[in-house]
């Protein structure tokens, strides 16, 4: 009967230490932690590239000539990043990224996209029709973009057994609206080394 007791004292003991070793643990930290699991795409990268690669634009001499010749802000508009890679990357929070570099620089007036600008119109022709006359915000007084910033992501795979280089390149282009001319073109690379037990593509 003791030893019985005994093995039924070890089991329970085994199952407990089993079902909290298998237990999912989560440790906050903090958002600007850079954080390499993968060697993949991340947010770390995208908010790096996109503050590098804006501040570089902002520090062009496109900026100043624009403000010279027009005596005003240039007013950009992001178009289309393409992600050509060979990952999934979230290309809209990347975008999101440049949209708030550029914003925060104060140095360009920032045009909200296609998608945006048709709920905003929805809401005005809402107004047109609901709102006060005091407070109507008037269809036709938008601001034109000046310039529109394109850009892809590509990436290069070189690996060997269980150790892989990552090369990323970030390629962004400024277009003049007016006259389709390129103002600035950015490049940003980041290359990675991997070495893992048991390598994933």
């Amino acid at each position: 009967m003791r030893i019985y007791r005994i093995c039924a004292l070890i089991t329970l003991v085994l199952t407990v230490s089993l079902m909290f070793g298998c237990a999912t643990q989560v440790k906050r930290i903090d958002p600007d932690e850079v954080k390499d699991l993968s060697g993949a795409w991340n947010d770390a990268d995208s908010r790096l590239v996109s503050e590098e690669m804006i501040a570089d634009m902002l520090e062009r001499p496109w900026v100043s000539d624009f403000m010279v010749d027009s005596g005003k802000r240039p007013a950009v508009i992001v178009g289309t990043v393409r992600n050509l890679s060979h990952e999934h990357i979230n290309i809209n929070t990347f975008v999101n990224d440049i949209e708030r570099s550029l914003v925060n620089s104060g140095r360009v007036d920032f045009v909200a996209s296609a998608v945006e600008r048709e709920e905003i119109r929805g809401e005005r022709k809402d107004q047109d029709l609901n709102a006060r006359e005091d407070t109507r915000k008037a269809m036709g007084q938008e601001l034109g973009a000046d310039f529109m910033l394109k850009g892809q992501i590509n990436t290069i795979i070189d690996h060997a057994g269980k150790k892989q280089v990552r090369y990323y390149q970030v390629d962004l282009t400024l277009i003049s609206l007016a006259d389709n001319r390129k103002v600035w073109l950015g490049q940003k690379k980041i290359k990675k080394f991997v070495k893992r037990s048991k390598l994933r593509y």
